[in-house]
């Protein structure tokens, strides 16, 4: 008992008082509190509480899904995809899901080659979705195209009770894989991001993601090689350099670039397995093309200009208004994200033109769209 005292039991040595009553006999109420953990003798005085079997159960929080392997993803087969796209989230004008342009905008990756889409992640604007929202859009994904492509739902948090049940739900709804980042703003120390992180392995197949310039903090390499002990760590999404690609490459640990500008010499220099993209929003040929079929400088050339577009504001700013400009969404911004200038949106025509309109995703001409023609929401 005395190792259960830190959790607000109460011990057997606690002396407990009850009022006095005489509205019920005793042995009405000696046989409420025997229910309730509490054994009494003859002589109220010599009432002690005992503490129910539950509470004795080493792991106090057991999880909502079995973690036996039942129609579970091979974490090996999460290992082997090379090109994941980050998928955008479209909308509607009164700012819900538009799930009639989600759909086609999976299908046409599916169709050019991605073998796994990220959803709800910073190009998903998983941040400025509720977490019904966001299971929702994990499940419905899963719904109609887990089949063809690999779903990872972005269930992380720098809270780890958001992460463990968003990682809860999204195993629950079908996703093959969790995507994590460690925790941002309110940081912790390296002993508890690792903590973090190994509360919500277990679950499943999980991929990590490094982006100090988002968290403010560095996942280090030796916090990564003691959690690739863990069999369900399928890798990391690494947006550090190539120098520690190949750190990590080289000790056995699967690595995704996560970033587009670095990805080719990421593959093909440094041991990359592929990369978790933005860019494959617009592209996702191209993208297949350059982790697929070998080193081609001359494509990674050509398509730098439009990675360095995309990437000149925030993320998701520059997919967002390119794919609204191709027709493929509808230029609905969920604030605080709003549209690239006229001046870009400009550029952005001449991109497409310069690499092909045959290589980006969609069927209509590309416009450079008006001021007025965007719709910003702020309550959604």
């Amino acid at each position: 008992m005395a190792a259960l005292q830190g959790y607000g039991l109460i011990s057997t040595n606690s002396p407990l008082h009850f009022p006095r009553t005489h509205q019920f006999k005793s042995s009405v109420l000696s046989e409420l509190l025997t229910c309730s953990g509490f054994i009494f003798t003859s002589r109220r005085k010599n009432a002690r509480w005992v503490s129910p079997i539950a509470a004795v159960v080493p792991n106090f929080h057991l999880p909502m899904r079995s973690l036996e392997d039942k129609n579970r993803t091979n974490t090996e087969d999460i290992r082997s995809l090379r090109v994941i796209t980050a998928i955008k989230t479209p909308y509607l004008p009164d700012g819900r899901f538009d799930l009639e342009a989600y759909d086609n905008l999976v299908n046409t990756q599916i169709v050019k080659g991605a073998e796994g889409v990220i959803v709800g992640g910073t190009t998903g604007e998983g941040q400025l979705m509720s977490w019904d929202e966001h299971i929702m859009l994990i499940g419905h994904t899963v719904n109609c195209f887990g089949a063809r492509i690999k779903v990872i739902g972005n269930t992380g948090s720098n809270s780890t009770r958001e992460a463990i049940h968003a990682t809860e739900q999204g195993f629950a709804v079908g996703m093959h894989a969790a995507l994590h980042i460690n925790p941002y703003y309110g940081k912790t120390s390296i002993e508890g991001m690792t903590a973090h992180f190994q509360t919500v392995l277990p679950m499943g197949p999980t991929i990590i993601y490094n982006v100090p310039g988002r968290t403010s903090q560095d996942i280090p390499p030796h916090v990564i090689f003691k959690l690739s002990r863990n069999a369900n760590l399928a890798g990391v999404k690494e947006c550090v350099g190539n120098n520690r690609v190949e750190e990590y490459t080289e000790n056995g640990v699967v690595v995704w670039s996560g970033n587009d500008d670095q990805c080719h010499d990421s593959r093909w220099d440094h041991g990359a397995t592929g990369v978790i993209s933005v860019t494959s929003n617009l592209v996702p040929g191209l993208m297949r093309k350059l982790m697929f079929e070998g080193r081609n400088s001359a494509l990674n050339a050509q398509l730098l200009p439009l990675i360095d577009w995309v990437f000149q504001e925030p993320n998701p700013i520059g997919v967002n208004t390119a794919l609204a400009q191709l027709g493929v969404a509808r230029p609905v911004f969920r604030l605080p994200y709003v549209p690239l200038p006229m001046s870009k949106r400009v550029e952005f025509v001449k991109l497409v033109k310069e690499i092909g309109r045959e290589h980006f995703v969609g069927e209509r001409d590309v416009q450079v769209l008006d001021d007025d023609d965007f719709i910003l929401i702020g309550r959604y």
